[in-house]
């Protein structure tokens, strides 16, 4: 059995219209292992097309075409990249090395893409280069040596993957008549060691140092003289065995082949990389800002309560917290619905990890409570009842109230002017429509945050103890309508009050306020970055348009690699990655530079405000450097097939 064979092949090139070229007539060859073949023909006899042919480059053609009795012309795609990367190895006229990649690079790439471990395709590359005279030239780029050089690297590439067959284009072309010499006995001594090497080329130099001559005219065979095949070598050195079972190019090799072509582009590179980092560095800081901000307030409220009290209310009828409905300000029934009963008591003493509850009472008027000292009288809005959740920091001055006497806010003292701490005042409420009336002792002034009720209203807080004896002395009996519920430890007051929620009862209106406080700075922070996040566009926008220019800048590369067998999918691979890493520095820059830029509004904000503005989470840098590696991976997917679907034959015609 040949090792290849060549059955009835024709050609054709489609021209304008409907007219077709007929290129190859016909052809019909075999060949064996250890032939040392010139096809010779005048430029346009259909030479290189036949070469292109036997290489797999072209699939386009009528009549059978076997390898090793396989019909090649019946191979699927991949298996035919599998064929051009084992079977085959091309040598190049122009010599087609790859010139941003050193010597051994431009040898090993073809292993690369058959995944074979980096420690044994160098060890491969150094032996077959030594071979070549090549040793002290591995590191050096291909422009830093001579023409003989170049080929002799090329025939390098070519033989790196143990291939049967060598196809060479015009071998000698652009070389001097003395490498031309020393270059024609690598290619007998290849021969000798088995291999079929097929030159195609005009030079009858050439022709005259093979053992096979054919001469196509026309793009027909004409002359086919053979003599006999070179002896095989049988004392040749052992070579690396190349595994030709799993040659798929690997997630890890196409980044560092990524990483490499980057280099030749740095600073085009960097400057892409630097403007996509501007959207991530945007979205990072107005997120940090947002967190900042609503840190700075929760802060601020919390430490006006006792973080480990929950208050609790009974849901009002029309479902708001705070019922300002006039009839029922001015008529307060101390029996309402809103009042806790024993039964709630009890339910809410069953939650989980809860250490005691308080009752208390609070009461919203307009108009109908007051507080009288030394003439002056002052509307009271708020009457509530002390408990845990009012800490040292709500009092501004003085001392929480003890019996028999009463806190009130700032208002209120401002109203009586002087110092009102110490002093009897008369507090007097309404109850059923009778003004309940009764001394006490100003024990000091209340504070609280700016959304605390007990801050905005004119307010006084008075012992549960000391409200409930003054409702019995007027044959009332009060019933608390406010719970203040006591954690065991400050980390179970979230459970709580979503069990709290579930069991169907309220939050206090301080927590209602600042859940709403909140959730307009989330939604302010999420439309900011949102405007922040149009300038990713423009950066992926920048990414598909420098990938272009990369593809066509690199089009012979792109058929270089095609023909020593890299698959779409590798190729597709290798731009995508470039796009995968154009991301991981732009959201590593956009990290960066937020967190600097955060470093510095902070040290100002605090300087003048003695808070910190911006508050950077984790979760932040890795959804902007995530967001960043999507959107460049996905604005590199168009310039990657573009690149997967060249045709290798007219890429490697590009100058």
């Amino acid at each position: 059995m040949k090792l290849l064979e060549l059955k009835n092949i024709n050609k054709y090139y489609n021209l304008k219209g409907s007219e077709k070229f007929h290129v190859l007539k016909n052809i019909n060859l075999s060949f064996d292992t250890g032939e040392l073949v010139s096809i010779v023909g005048e430029s346009g006899s259909g030479k290189s097309t036949l070469m292109n042919l036997i290489g797999g480059l072209d699939s386009e053609y009528s009549g059978e075409l076997f390898v090793n009795g396989k019909n090649i012309k019946k191979l699927k795609k991949r298996d035919l990249d599998k064929y051009r990367k084992n079977q085959v190895g091309f040598i190049f006229q122009s010599f087609n090395l790859i010139g941003h990649l050193s010597v051994l690079d431009n040898v090993t790439i073809a292993m690369t893409l058959s995944n074979v471990r980096k420690k044994e395709r160098i060890k491969r590359a150094i032996e077959i280069l030594s071979n070549l005279g090549l040793e002290n030239q591995i590191y050096k780029r291909p422009n830093q040596l001579s023409g003989g050089q170049k080929q002799r690297v090329a025939i390098a590439r070519a033989l790196i993957n143990d291939p049967k067959i060598i196809v060479a284009d015009e071998p000698t072309g652009s070389l001097d008549s003395k490498t031309t010499i020393h270059v024609l006995d690598i290619m007998k001594n290849i021969a000798r060691q088995g291999k079929l090497v097929i030159m195609v080329t005009h030079s009858e130099k050439v022709s005259a140092c093979s053992n096979r001559r054919i001469k196509i005219a026309d793009g027909e065979i004409n002359h086919d003289a053979k003599e006999a095949i070179f002896e095989g070598i049988s004392n040749k050195k052992e070579q690396v065995i190349v595994n030709k079972q799993k040659q798929n190019l690997n997630l890890e090799s196409s980044i560092k082949l990524a990483l490499v072509n980057m280099k030749e582009k740095s600073g085009r590179n960097i400057l892409v990389s630097l403007g996509s980092s501007i959207g991530i560095m945007s979205i990072i800081l107005m997120l940090s800002f947002g967190n900042g901000v609503k840190n700075y307030f929760n802060k601020t409220m919390n430490s006006y309560v006792n973080p480990s009290v929950i208050e609790v209310t009974m849901p009002s009828q029309d479902e708001e917290s705070i019922n300002l409905d006039v009839t029922t300000i001015q008529k307060p029934d101390v029996n309402a619905p809103k009042s806790f009963e024993e039964a709630d008591i009890n339910n809410l003493s069953k939650i989980d990890n809860v250490s005691s509850l308080e009752k208390g009472y609070a009461l919203i008027s307009m108009g109908v409570n007051s507080i009288i000292y030394n003439e002056k009288t002052s509307n009271i809005m708020r009457i509530s009842t002390m408990s845990s959740n009012v800490t040292a920091s709500n009092i501004e001055e003085g001392a929480p109230p003890k019996e028999g006497e009463v806190l009130i806010n700032k208002a209120v003292s401002e109203r009586f002017g002087g110092n009102i701490i110490g002093q009897k005042v008369s507090l007097r409420i309404l109850v059923n429509q009778k003004i309940l009336n009764k001394k006490f002792i100003v024990s000091g002034i209340y504070t609280g945050a700016g959304t605390d009720l007990a801050t905005v209203m004119k307010s006084a807080f008075l012992n549960y103890s000391d409200l409930e004896k003054l409702y019995s002395e007027n044959n009332y009996k009060l019933k608390p309508n406010v719970m203040y519920i006591n954690a065991t430890n400050i980390k179970y007051t979230t459970a709580i009050k979503e069990k709290v929620k579930q069991l169907g009862y309220s939050e206090s209106s301080q927590n209602q306020l600042s859940s709403m406080f909140n959730q307009m700075i989330s939604i302010l922070t999420y439309v900011l970055s949102g405007i922040a996040a149009i300038s990713l566009v423009v950066s992926s926008i920048m990414i598909i348009v420098v990938l272009y220019i990369s593809v066509v800048e690199r089009t012979k590369e792109i058929g270089i690699i095609k023909a020593i067998g890299a698959r779409e999918k590798d190729i597709r691979r290798i731009f995508v990655s470039e796009a995968f890493l154009i991301g991981v520095f732009s959201g590593a820059f956009g990290l960066f530079s937020a967190y600097i830029l955060m470093k510095s509004i902070n040290i100002m904000s605090n300087k003048l405000f003695d808070i910190s503005l911006v508050l950077m989470k984790s979760s932040y840098g890795i959804l902007g450097i995530s967001l960043s590696i999507l959107i460049s991976t996905f604005a590199g997917l168009m310039p990657a097939n573009k690149a997967a679907k060249l045709d290798p034959v007219e890429s490697l015609r590009r100058e």
